[in-house]
């Protein structure tokens, strides 16, 4: 099995012993992105703010790895407050078209640097 590692600047820098984005043959399998600001390491304030730069950080190692969010099959949301699930889909509807991409979304007791959304990733590339 090769597999290549994925790294993008336009996305935080791993927070732990782990990498953006690992890619075996087709498949991209992206690391957990909190809404870290890429330029100064920075957590967002708020949930909303924060969702959105999961997405952009998912976008810019998608990117890296050749694809971009329209080619990702399965996502993992994770929230600190399910009472939040209805701001995630209208945001998430902002950077997925149909058809979407499989998805659990869970409520989580505590994330990363104390982030109230994070997101993982399955990316397949057509190439």
């Amino acid at each position: 099995m090769s597999k290549s590692i994925i790294h993008s600047e336009q996305a935080p820098a791993a927070v732990g012993t782990y990498s953006q984005a690992v890619k075996v043959g087709n498949t991209v399998y992206l690391s957990g992105q909190i809404g870290l600001d890429p330029a100064s390491g920075v957590l967002l304030d708020g949930f909303e703010a924060q969702a959105h730069r999961v997405f952009q950080n998912l976008r810019a190692v998608c990117q890296a790895a050749g694809g971009d969010l329209s080619d990702i099959v399965k996502l993992g949301v994770f929230v600190v407050d399910l009472a939040n699930f209805a701001q995630l889909n209208t945001i998430m509807s902002e950077y997925f078209s149909a058809p979407f991409p499989a998805r659990a979304a869970v409520q989580a007791a505590a994330l990363p640097k104390g982030a109230l959304v994070e997101a993982d990733a399955v990316m397949v590339l057509s190439n």
